[in-house]
């Protein structure tokens, strides 16, 4: 009885330490996985920062522009208004074929 209490214990030991081993396996890989997303989030973060600098700074020269050029700007907004309307009629035109408007 008690080489069979023996060889239970034995094998309850080694089946700890390999549970053991194989959690220290699991925790790096986990740790490196961290390390990884981040230094990804650092990467992201650093190039949304930039983006948003890069836009602050064409929004700045965008508003110099008109400030500079308000007649040119005041017609460049016409046009595009009228164009973005025309463009508006059109694809409803073509949403609906055959569909005329009288009334």
């Amino acid at each position: 009885m008690a080489d069979m209490t023996d060889d239970i214990r034995d094998a309850l030991e080694k089946q700890i330490a390999d549970l053991k081993t194989e959690m220290a396996g699991i925790r790096k890989s986990v740790a490196s996985r961290v390390n990884d997303a981040e230094d990804t989030f650092v990467e992201v973060k650093d190039r949304a920062k930039d983006a948003a600098h890069h836009m602050r700074h064409r929004a700045h020269a965008a508003a110099d522009t008109i400030r500079d050029n308000p007649g040119t700007s005041a017609t460049v907004l016409s046009a595009t208004v009228i164009l973005g309307f025309l463009a508006g009629l059109v694809v409803a035109g073509m949403r609906e074929p055959g569909s005329h408007h009288r009334r």
